[in-house]
């Protein structure tokens, strides 16, 4: 089968053809600066300029420079699928209710559902599937998703622990699992998705069991501009003093590292910190606390750990990230081969080391294009 995998943004549309008898992406490219001045269709190296006022017009872009008639179906990306426990088939049903979800992720939903009706516009006699961020945390138990307020109103009202980046982690887990030669079942794995957005998950036996974001992408580790966990009655301070919308604009866009150091990328954050300045080293610091602190945590709540995965963009490719995030975690039988994490791995644990540490890339488009297979074969 040949999916067409879209991840639709504010201003943006990721797109691959993946084929998945083979498991490779034979187009992968991106419409950028959707709506607003200059958008740019990026592919194969090279940028067109395009006219796209919205994402129906990136996506006729896009039709245009794949084989359209080798498409079978469609995988869209949604970040937040509320009560939804697996992917699913798109109907007006299915879309009804992610707009219904938009609120609890509005600077997500609102984008993959524009990108989902350019696709039933664009493509109305394929079939398209909807992949949720959310789905793969769905199995965590009660105890690990519940908040502590007034029960009736949480039930009411939806509020609850989702959590998000299920499909990475997902996928990650299960590559974890083929790189140690053991059965996923058998397995406590803890991955770190480190990225502008970043999330770790607890995966005991194949089923997340925890997961450090939650309501919204807000919640948990240090992000790019987002700063994690807070004390509640910081937020209502901040109400108070800022007003709502402007309290939310600050924990969401201009907090985390950019709020700390004024560096959101974390290569600029290292030149900073280089370079000398305070703040940036101290950023860098919280930063990979937060994550140290969430290893220690979902090794007990497992009651154990056989391995650790990093991926994404940072996960990936910061040695130094790696290296603070996981200092001082020895007790745990972890051992950390210098080389190997400076090399990129993919395993970065010393041979005969407990806990093996590893860099496992994620890709959360293949995760997409082989769930979107599952749910139209069954």
């Amino acid at each position: 089968m040949k999916v067409l995998v879209l991840n639709a943004g504010s201003s943006s549309l990721k797109f691959s053809l993946t084929n998945t008898a083979t498991r490779r992406h034979e187009i992968r490219g991106s419409v950028e600066r959707i709506g607003l001045e200059g958008p740019v269709l990026k592919l194969g190296g090279e940028e067109t300029p395009v006219a796209a006022a919205d994402h129906r017009a990136a996506l006729v872009e896009v039709l245009r420079r794949i084989p359209r008639e080798e498409v079978t179906a469609v995988g869209h990306r949604v970040v937040h699928g509320g009560g939804f426990t697996a992917s699913s088939l798109i109907t007006e049903e299915v879309l009804g209710r992610l707009e219904a979800y938009s609120h609890l992720a509005p600077l997500h939903n609102p984008a993959n559902i524009a990108g989902i009706r350019a696709a039933l516009s664009a493509l109305p006699e394929v079939p398209q599937v909807a992949v949720f961020d959310t789905a793969f945390h769905q199995t965590m138990p009660e105890r690990a998703w519940r908040y502590a307020i007034p029960r009736e109103l949480a039930d009411e009202h939806g509020f609850r622990r989702y959590g998000f980046h299920g499909t990475s982690h997902r996928y990650v887990s299960q590559r974890l699992a083929e790189l140690l030669g053991r059965p996923l079942e058998e397995l406590r794995l803890i991955v770190l998705h480190l990225g502008n957005g970043a999330s770790a998950s607890a995966v005991s036996r194949g089923r997340s069991v925890d997961t450090s974001m939650g309501f919204t992408p807000m919640e948990g580790l240090v992000m790019g501009t987002r700063s994690g966990d807070v004390d509640p009655g910081l937020v209502l301070e901040l109400a108070r003093r800022l007003g709502v919308e402007k309290a939310g604009e600050l924990l969401n866009k201009q907090s985390g590292l950019l709020g700390l150091a004024g560096y959101q990328d974390l290569r600029d954050l290292h030149r900073a910190v280089a370079a000398g300045d305070a703040a940036a080293r101290e950023a860098l610091e919280v930063y990979t606390y937060r994550i140290k602190k969430y290893v220690g945590a979902y090794a007990a709540a497992m009651g154990g750990l056989e391995a650790i995965a990093f991926t994404a963009g940072v996960g990936e490719n910061d040695p130094e990230v790696r290296r603070l995030s996981l200092e001082g975690l020895e007790f745990l039988g972890l051992e950390l081969d210098p080389k190997a994490n400076a090399a990129g791995g993919p395993r970065i644990s010393r041979a005969g080391s407990r806990v093996e540490v590893w860099v496992v890339p994620t890709d959360e488009e293949l995760a997409i294009a082989l769930d979107t297979e599952r749910v139209l074969e069954s």
